[in-house]
């Protein structure tokens, strides 16, 4: 049970008067829909109205406090036109302007021959000085409270700074004292406040150095975040470790004819990571394995060598994909492995209906030892297994621990192997993936050639298409990824289509594929096989086809707007290509004028092919939010914490954390208490049913 001390941060923002539930919908979009979401948003800016000059000092463009005599009213004459107020000091004068003003309102706040103070941006207009819609008009008793530092918060249409900084402020009243969870010597260490004394601060910078991420407030919060963060994965890792496991051992056959038939030996990197997989399966406890690595590095054939010793033992393994096109070529590339090594392999999707389906359930219901590779599909309710004894999860940020967690609940002391292409800097393989080992593979299979990058504005446009299309007559196949034009679809989608038409219109209908993620699975299958098997030689795209999709005889990619996609997503499209024995080039084409940002972007990705390199690049241009996606199912969503900046706070908090666990696995001693308060104020709530449980 949550601890009742925070029950008043966990009510509905609708418990704040004044919050109604028009406010709180969009109180909710902008920053959560919970009192305690409202204490995680921090200001962005402030304003500063402890400026107050005489009026003929007051410089246009700047707000200022204004201690004025109401000198005259001037309603206008017709709705359209603006309510003037004439007010004046010693100095000069000023005109207050209102639209669609309510003049009852007007004359009982700013009443003829009265002194006020109002608080606004001053602007010239036709040389006569004016303020519009001053932000405050008070009476001169009210003059210290208005000449303050007022925080500005990210706002949302129809939210006003006004309305969401009082339900702050409402907020911040309910936040109650709670007990100390930093250990002494951390908080004297950094020079922190309490947990109570830093949140009011935060939320009253005085300054723009009060905004910064590294000042004492805001890096207190953040540590906290993080604290929270590491201490559940590493309560989550240990319930894991309790688990019973089963020891797996192959006796290395399959392993054997699958290696004899690959064109290839592997690579150390490949070696190593095998032998670590290997200790973890023929161990008593369950493995829990991150095994990531660069574009075309091999992870594929690691996987299939680690399910083949589940196999060997009889047992059943399976691998999930994201998506159908990818579980497709997964099963297109492990098949001919597999029937090398006389092991049965079966593909199981949301589109397998009827016979092909029952082909597929039967044998996994009836024990016989074999690998499916699938799509969500597999963690189905009708999906049985008589013996999983293996799961291999592909691209894991995609997919919720949930999910995870239901495909292993299909077997028994299931091992889990994770697998990424997206290269994870440090601090985020810390940060969201700390319950697992890691396993890195940093080289190419040998014979890959590197990819040769250019970056082109995209006025020359033609010139680009004319190289193409000498390419394609020259036997060349290309990849012609469209503009991310917006987090839509569809709009996507649209402008794959345009490009689609006009690259027809240029090199005949016949010759140019097209496949977005609108498209219907068996529609995006053909578009896939006719590029594969040279039916089409461009292929238009979305980032559909970024992770997963292998064409070694594509040589070409062209990237148009490039400077909107991220380093990572940049990187990915890019591994596309040079994944046969061909010389590979990748155009970079963008749109002028170029940030600082976007071309310091696309110069690494011209520089380097180390994706673990762009990566860190990444973190540090993008932060941490962006980097694998805002909203990915499987990462943490930190609110206070920025990973590119606290990265060091993130390492003292894995240290902090085990140390606790360590002395007070249970969490029972008074900081543990106190601990625990913590985990149900950053909803780590999950992590806590674990400490019950172990």
């Amino acid at each position: 049970m949550r601890p009742q001390i925070l029950f008043p941060l966990f009510a509905p923002v609708t418990a704040l008067p004044g919050v109604g539930p028009r406010i709180a919908a969009l109180i909710a979009k902008v920053a959560g829909p919970d009192v305690a979401d409202l204490l995680w948003h921090l200001p962005v800016g402030i304003i500063d109205r402890r400026f107050a000059p005489a009026v003929a000092e007051a410089p246009p463009g700047r707000v200022v406090t204004l201690t004025v005599h109401v000198d005259a009213h001037e309603p206008p004459s017709n709705r359209r036109r603006p309510y003037r107020i004439r007010c004046s000091d010693d100095s000069g004068s000023v005109t207050l302007v209102f639209f669609h003003a309510r003049p009852d309102y007007l004359t009982r706040v700013l009443p003829v021959g009265a002194v006020r103070v109002v608080s606004g941006t001053v602007e010239l207009f036709n040389d006569d000085l004016q303020m519009t819609h001053p932000d405050h008009i008070g009476t001169a008793e009210e003059l210290a409270k208005l000449k303050a530092v007022e925080p500005v918060y990210r706002l949302t249409a129809g939210l006003s700074l006004k309305v969401l900084g009082k339900a702050i402020r409402q907020a911040l009243a309910r936040a109650p004292e709670l007990p100390e969870w930093l250990d002494k010597g951390v908080r004297s260490r950094f020079g922190w406040p309490a947990w109570h004394d830093a949140l009011t601060r935060a939320h009253a910078p005085e300054s723009a150095a009060a905004l910064a991420p590294d000042d004492p407030a805001r890096a207190r919060l953040a540590y906290d975040e993080l604290l929270a963060s590491q201490l559940a994965l590493m309560l989550v890792r240990a319930a894991h470790r309790r688990l019973p496991g089963r020891a797996i051992r192959g006796d290395g056959r399959l392993r054997q004819a699958v290696l004899a038939a690959l064109p290839f030996a592997l690579t150390g990197a490949q070696n190593q990571a095998l032998a670590e997989i290997d200790a973890d399966m023929t161990s008593e406890t369950r493995m829990l394995r991150l095994l990531q690595g660069d574009v075309g590095s091999g992870k594929t054939v690691v996987a299939l060598l680690a399910m083949l010793s589940a196999v060997e033992a009889g047992a059943q393994a399976a691998l999930m994909a994201p998506t159908e096109l990818l579980a497709r070529q997964h099963f297109h590339t492990i098949a001919p492995l597999a029937a090398a090594a006389g092991v049965p392999i079966w593909l199981l999707t949301g589109r397998d209906k009827g016979r092909a389906r029952e082909a597929v359930l039967t044998p996994l219901a009836a024990g016989t030892p074999g690998i499916v590779v699938g799509t969500h599909a597999l963690f189905q309710r009708e999906v049985t297994f008589a013996d999983l004894a293996i799961a291999v999860i592909d691209e894991q940020h995609r997919f919720g621990v949930h999910q995870r967690l239901d495909l292993t609940a299909k077997g028994h002391a299931v091992d889990v192997l994770v697998t990424t292409a997206t290269p994870i800097p440090r601090t985020l393989l810390l940060a969201s993936y700390g319950d697992m080992d890691v396993s890195r593979l940093t080289e190419k299979p040998p014979g890959r050639k590197p990819v040769e990058t250019r970056v082109i504005p995209l006025t020359r446009l033609d010139e680009v298409t004319a190289a193409v299309r000498r390419a394609v007559d020259g036997g060349a196949r290309v990849y012609w990824v469209c503009p991310l034009v917006e987090e839509s679809e569809a709009v996507d989608a649209a402008a794959a289509r345009e490009r689609h038409a006009e690259l027809q219109a240029r090199f005949g209908a016949s010759r140019v594929g097209l496949v977005h993620g609108r498209m219907k699975a068996a529609e995006k299958d053909a578009a896939m096989a006719a590029f594969a098997d040279g039916t089409t030689r461009v292929l238009v795209a979305t980032t559909v086809i970024e992770v997963g999709v292998d064409v070694p005889e594509a040589t070409v990619m062209i990237i148009e707007h490039a400077e909107r996609f991220g380093l990572a997503q940049l990187h990915q499209l890019r591994g596309r290509i040079g994944r046969g024995r061909d010389a590979a080039t990748c155009l970079l084409l963008y749109g002028a004028p170029l940030g600082a940002t976007a071309r310091a972007r696309l110069d690494i990705l011209r520089e380097t092919e180390d994706g673990f390199r762009i990566a860190e690049e990444d973190l540090r241009l993008r932060g941490a939010g962006e980097v694998l996606g805002t909203r990915q199912s499987g990462l943490p969503d930190f609110r206070l914490a920025d990973l590119a900046v606290h990265g060091d706070l993130l390492a003292t908090a894995r240290d902090d954390a085990r140390l606790i666990l360590n002395r007070d696995p249970h969490l029972e001693g008074s900081r543990g208490t106190a601990l625990r308060v913590l985990l149900y104020l950053f909803a780590r709530d999950a992590a806590v049913k674990f400490l019950r449980s172990g």
